[in-house]
């Protein structure tokens, strides 16, 4: 690849793990949006965006933690099961246009979740008790969805935790970011397993996902977020999905 093009996926995902990472996201979906703009094999894709989620949600996960938001009682009823299936998830090979046709779907619903963002600055809800017969089976499924297409899978739990009004935002970020770190390792292992583990040459861009997330993790766990700068993102997340669709389709 030239250095000009990793130059450019560099300064690409720098942007997405600081916005991400104030959320408590890993930015599994924008990493493969901005891959999605360049000839790349999914399997790279994927492993790519898995690998940089470890490291962009497991800093945020620290900065949550440190900050006081992190609760194991929230996080664990999501995480039993979404570990080994997000193993599964991993193993199953699918074919390259139901890839990108599932990573399409996936963008989209992350371009809304980043639009339509619930302020950081709203009080606290009264909390309503996490229910298992919910919890368990949403991260088994969420886990298994993660696993296939190489994301953490927080854009899916963080709405639903806010809208059961199972925590607060910052709480919710907090157990997002567990739940992603340990979602992109099974995944990562699952790939590993059936010989699918690629990274080609983005190996680079490890050092601008720290750097981002660094960043992004402090300004997230410590003060409020940019909408606007979350709603552009979007935007871009929205012309990626549109992109695949027209792959597949076409």
């Amino acid at each position: 690849m030239e250095f000009t093009t990793v130059l450019l996926l560099s300064g690409l995902v720098f942007i997405v793990a600081v916005l991400y990472s104030s959320v408590g996201h890993g930015g599994a979906s924008g990493y493969l949006a901005v891959l999605s703009f360049f000839v790349l094999a999914p399997e790279v894709m994927a492993s790519t965006a898995l690998l940089l989620n470890v490291l962009v949600a497991g800093l945020g996960m620290y900065a949550f933690y440190r900050a006081g938001h992190f609760s194991f009682r929230l996080a664990w009823p999501f995480i039993v099961l979404s570990i080994p299936a997000a193993f599964l998830g991993g193993m199953m090979g699918v074919s390259e246009d139901l890839y990108f046709l599932l990573l399409a779907v996936i963008l989209g619903i992350a371009a809304f979740r980043l639009a339509f963002v619930v302020n950081d600055s709203i009080r606290e809800p009264d909390m309503a008790p996490i229910r298992l017969g919910t919890a368990l089976p949403a991260g088994a499924g969420i886990g298994l969805l993660s696993g296939i297409v190489g994301v953490g899978g927080g854009i899916f739990l963080s709405p639903l935790m806010i809208l059961l009004k199972w925590a607060s935002t910052k709480r919710t970020a907090a157990v997002s970011a567990l739940f992603i770190v340990v979602n992109s390792v099974a995944g990562l292992a699952g790939r590993f397993v059936r010989g699918g583990l690629e990274f080609g040459s983005l190996w680079v861009l490890v050092l601008a996902g720290f750097v981002g997330g660094l960043i992004g993790s402090h300004l997230g766990a410590n003060r409020f977020s940019g909408l606007i700068l979350r709603r552009l993102l979007a935007a871009v997340l929205v012309v990626a999905a549109a992109k695949l669709f027209l792959k597949v389709f076409s």
